[in-house]
């Protein structure tokens, strides 16, 4: 790879850390063609993009940022191999490396850091706490149907008092005594 090739993969590789706030770094060394082309096709599946690079080129594109975007501590995790998922759902990569290494009772690719929007965690004992987190829309689920319950109890308070503000002091005073 010459420099003017390099400057474009560092180029690319600042737009993607910029656009997206959620990136793994894993290693997938020792790992067999067969395996590694099987993981790609379940991260592109997903819609989870997977890539390998150099690490002083994945440092070098970390390093404009670093202060504003935390992002010092990945330096100490570039070392040998280093294979880069970007996705827009948090616990998604996570999920993909937990069940492929599950479904395929190996113990690659190991997890060596993962990027969550400003937190950094370090070491392949992160992957099930990182499996664990919720997705935004499951978020927004939960606080939608938190918002919803008192509206249904006011709701089910009329129609069980025939409709009338009375009949909703009487079912709000019963329920009391």
């Amino acid at each position: 790879m010459n420099k003017a090739q390099k400057a474009i993969t560092i180029d690319e590789l600042k737009e993607q850390f910029a656009n997206n706030q959620f990136f793994y770094i894993a290693d997938s060394s020792a790992m067999t063609v067969k395996d590694i082309n099987q993981l790609r096709r379940i991260c592109f599946e997903k819609g989870v993009s997977m890539k390998v690079y150099k690490n002083t080129l994945i440092k070098k594109a970390l390093e404009e940022n670093a202060e504003e975007k935390g992002y010092e501590p990945i330096y100490d995790v570039l070392k040998g191999q280093s294979t880069l998922f970007f996705s827009e759902t948090a616990n998604l990569p996570a999920k993909i490396l937990k069940d492929f290494r599950d479904d395929k009772k190996i113990e690659r690719p190991v997890l060596k850091a993962a990027y969550i929007d400003t937190d950094v965690f370090v070491g392949d004992d992160q992957i099930k706490p990182l499996t664990e987190l919720k997705s935004k829309e499951d978020l927004l689920g939960e606080v939608i149907v938190l918002l919803q319950s008192p509206i249904k109890n006011v709701m089910g308070a009329l129609q069980s008092g025939g409709n009338t503000v009375s009949g909703l002091l009487k079912a709000l005073e019963e329920r009391e005594g």
